[in-house]
């Protein structure tokens, strides 16, 4: 399998990686020359297929498979458009992205197939979120206490040209489950738990079996196959909720490949959620097996003597990185640490037979960067409202 990934930032990243532990050719495009997924993919291109896109299509005309890791709503239109019809598989649904990208478009579908969702402001009283609807991530996303809160949140949405969702703020667990749909039918992978750093932006992923009890899991699964067929969902997608004293609820919708939980998927279950999107293309089984085992992945970066967790952001920051395995004592990473250096990032995965003991394990990595590289402070920061 021949696989060229579009985008060689933190999505791209993502693909890759997952990429090549399925034994993929990786290609990636990208019009950055410094994004980082360039340096440890197997044939990198510097391109710009909106620009290029003669030169584009020969790239992947020579691949069994295309899949977008970027979010600019011209370039993946004019990617389906130069993949419709053809030979090559695009792992990728624009109509349900552009259901999943408005996050009132999104949760009028979701209220539609009965999934629990925060109460709108103001019947819910504060506090509450303020987010913009077409945002990814925690741009643009505020926490408001009261009136005066909520018109600041409002004048960031409206800075950034959209529509604002306001919402009972809810709080708990931060859960995520991946859904693959062919159109017609769904199927739900594993729960995870996202971790945040003080900017609310996640910084680890557990993969433990045993986050939700056995009845919220399947409930959380139902959600998410409820939700893919309500769409039609062609490709894969991620559901996030949150998990509170009064149940399960859902805060959004991804219809792209997610960046960080389907690599702690891959490291605790052994379930390589690329691989099983490209089987699902092509009307095979894999033949994966959940291992049951428990992993962890998480983002540090160090500078001037200081240790520190970091979220994605900070990670995209990664300079030429490459995968190691056994670093430190991880399984795998992603880095671009070198032997002395004191200006580096990474992002590192364990694994055990159960939670404890991928604790314990990722404890030990830390010990091991902190001992080999002369740390001075270790900083694990945490959001100031959870």
């Amino acid at each position: 399998m021949r696989l060229c990934i579009v985008g060689g930032a933190l999505q791209g990243m993502e693909a890759t990686f997952l990429g090549k532990k399925a034994d993929f050719e990786t290609v990636v495009l990208d019009r950055k020359p410094t994004a980082p997924a360039l340096s440890f993919c197997d044939e990198p291109h510097v391109l710009n297929p909106l620009e290029n896109p003669d030169e584009a299509r020969k790239v992947f005309e020579s691949c069994d498979a295309v899949i977008p890791a970027c979010e600019e709503l011209d370039l993946l239109k004019s990617l389906d458009s130069m993949l419709s019809g053809s030979s090559v598989e695009f792992l990728f649904d624009l109509e349900s992205y552009g259901v999943s990208c408005s996050k009132k478009r999104s949760n009028e579908v979701m209220s539609s197939v009965g999934v629990p969702l925060p109460q709108p402001w103001p019947e819910c009283g504060f506090p509450v979120i303020v987010k913009p609807s077409s945002q990814s991530g925690s741009v643009g996303v505020s926490v408001a206490f009261d009136q005066e809160d909520v018109e600041r949140g409002l004048d960031t949405v409206r800075t950034l040209g959209d529509e604002p969702v306001i919402q009972e703020f809810v709080h708990g667990r931060s859960m995520s489950v991946e859904v693959i749909g062919n159109g017609d039918t769904a199927r739900s992978f594993v729960t995870t738990e996202v971790m945040l750093d003080h900017n609310y932006d996640c910084k680890m992923v557990r993969c433990f079996p045993d986050l939700l009890s056995p009845e919220e899991d399947k409930f959380f699964g139902k959600i998410g196959v409820d939700v893919a067929e309500a769409i039609g969902l062609k490709a894969l997608m991620d559901v996030e909720a949150i998990d509170t004293p009064k149940g399960l609820r859902v805060l959004e919708i991804d219809a792209r490949i997610p960046s960080q939980t389907p690599a702690a998927i891959l490291t605790g279950t052994g379930i390589n959620l690329l691989e099983e999107l490209v089987a699902s293309r092509t009307d095979r089984e894999t033949g994966r097996t959940n291992s049951g085992r428990s992993g962890i992945y998480w983002h540090m970066y160090q500078k001037d003597g200081v240790l520190r967790t970091n979220g994605e952001k900070e990670f995209g920051h990664v300079r030429n990185p490459r995968m190691e395995r056994g670093l430190f004592g991880s399984d795998d990473s992603i880095t671009d640490y070198e032997s002395g250096s004191k200006d580096w990032h990474g992002t590192f995965m364990v694994s055990a037979d159960t939670p404890e003991k991928a604790e314990a394990r990722r404890e030990s990595v830390i010990k091991k960067i902190i001992e080999t590289c002369q740390v001075d402070t270790y900083i694990d920061g945490t959001p100031d409202v959870i």
